[in-house]
C-alpha cells in the first residue's frame, strides 16, 4: 500500500479514522527554518471536523505533537514526525459496516484487495486521514512563502456563484450566499442527505520554471495530488471545458487561457483550476446513524490548498537542485 508523496519533499502519513491516532513524516524538509506551533495548530484547524454546525459532529481537537525534526523552533534538516492523537471516535456507530459495503466508498475494494481492513469510519480510507496532508502543507508553505495559494467553493448543490466575494464562513466564493448555503446543508444533514460541488483553486507568485515537458508536467502533478482527496472526480485547467468549443486562434492569443502552465512548466503567471467533488456516498439511515458531512467541500478547502502547496514546494526543490 503506498502512503507516500513526492519525489524531494516527501510525505508519509499514516494512522487510521478510529485508531489512536494519525500523522505525517516529513522527508526533504531544508534545515535552519522558523517553526511555530501555534501557525501549524491554526493551519490544521481550518480542516477541524466539529468547527461547522454543517459538518460532521465528531468534535476532534487535532492537537498537533512535534516527535522529531524541530529543535529551538527550527528545522533540522532531519525527518518531521507530527501526531494527532484520536479523542472522540465513536467505533459502535459503525459495527454494522464490519459485514456491510457503502456503495462509492473503498470497504469492498479495500476488503478484496487487502484481505482485511478496518471498518470504523472507513479506517485508512477515511476523509480524516487528510489531516496529515494539512499539516505537511504547512511545513511545505514555508519553503515557497512567496507563492499563495486560495481555494474557494464555486458550485454547492443547487448553487452557482459567479460573484467574487469572499471571506465566507463556509468557503464560498461569493460570501453573499452564506447564511442561506448554510440552511440549505442543515437541511441535507438533517434527512440523511448529501450534495457534491466544484472548488476553484488560485496560485499567485509561482515562480517560472516549476514541472517538467514529458511526465511531470506541472499540472499533471497536480492533478496527481488533486485526485487523491477521496470524492475528488474532476480536474480541469485555464479555460476547462470551453477549450472544446474554442478555435485555436481563439485561445493562441491570451497565455492566460492556459492558467500559468504552457508546455507542463509554470510561466510566472497565475495558476488556476477547477476541481469536481462528489456527493458523499453514505446517506439515508446510514447517514443518519454514522456522523458525517452532507457535503465535504468547507472542510475539504484547506486539504486541497496544502496539497497544492506541497506539489508546489516538491517541484520547487527540484527546479532549485537543477539549476544549483
Amino acid at each position: 500500500m503506498s502512503n507516500t508523496f513526492g519525489t524531494l519533499f516527501k510525505v508519509t502519513t499514516f494512522g487510521e479514522s478510529h485508531g489512536a491516532g494519525l500523522g505525517v513524516v516529513i522527508d526533504g524538509m531544508p534545515s535552519n527554518i522558523e517553526f511555530n506551533l501555534n501557525d501549524l495548530q491554526k493551519f490544521v484547524d481550518r480542516r477541524r471536523p466539529g468547527r461547522l454546525k454543517v459538518s460532521t459532529p465528531r468534535n476532534e481537537q487535532d492537537q498537533c505533537e512535534i516527535i522529531s525534526g524541530i529543535f529551538e523552533n527550527k528545522t533540522l534538516g532531519t525527518p518531521i514526525t507530527v501526531l494527532v492523537r484520536n479523542t472522540n471516535q465513536k467505533s459502535k456507530d459503525y459495527e454494522k459496516l464490519k459485514s456491510e459495503y457503502r456503495p462509492g466508498h473503498a470497504d469492498k475494494t479495500t476488503e478484496l484487495k487487502y484481505g482485511h481492513r478496518d471498518h470504523r469510519g472507513g479506517g485508512r480510507a477515511s476523509g480524516r486521514e487528510t489531516v496529515s496532508r494539512v499539516i505537511a502543507g504547512y511545513f511545505a508553505s514555508l519553503i515557497i512563502s512567496q507563492i499563495q495559494v486560495d481555494s474557494y467553493i464555486s458550485a454547492l448543490g443547487e448553487y452557482h456563484f459567479s460573484n467574487f466575494n469572499p471571506s465566507s464562513q463556509l468557503g464560498l466564493i461569493d460570501s453573499t450566499f452564506d447564511d442561506e448555503v448554510e440552511n440549505y446543508l442543515l437541511n441535507l444533514k438533517e434527512k440523511g442527505e448529501s450534495c457534491g460541488g466544484k472548488v476553484r483553486t488560485i496560485i499567485k507568485g509561482c515562480p517560472v520554471g516549476l514541472g517538467e515537458p514529458v511526465f511531470d508536467k506541472l499540472k499533471a502533478v497536480l492533478s496527481h495530488g488533486m485526485l487523491s482527496i477521496g470524492s475528488c472526480m474532476g480536474i480541469s485547467f485555464g479555460l476547462g471545458e470551453d477549450f472544446i468549443t474554442k478555435l485555436g486562434t481563439e485561445i493562441s492569443n491570451d497565455s492566460k487561457n492556459f492558467s500559468g502552465i504552457e508546455g507542463g512548466i509554470s510561466n510566472g503567471e497565475d495558476i488556476y483550476f477547477d476541481l469536481v467533488f462528489k456527493a458523499p456516498s453514505t446517506v439515508g439511515q446510514k447517514a443518519l446513524e454514522g456522523r458525517h458531512d452532507p457535503c465535504i467541500l468547507p472542510r475539504v478547502l484547506p486539504v486541497v490548498e496544502s496539497m497544492a502547496i506541497i506539489v508546489l514546494a516538491d517541484m520547487y526543490l527540484r527546479h532549485k537542485k537543477l539549476f544549483s
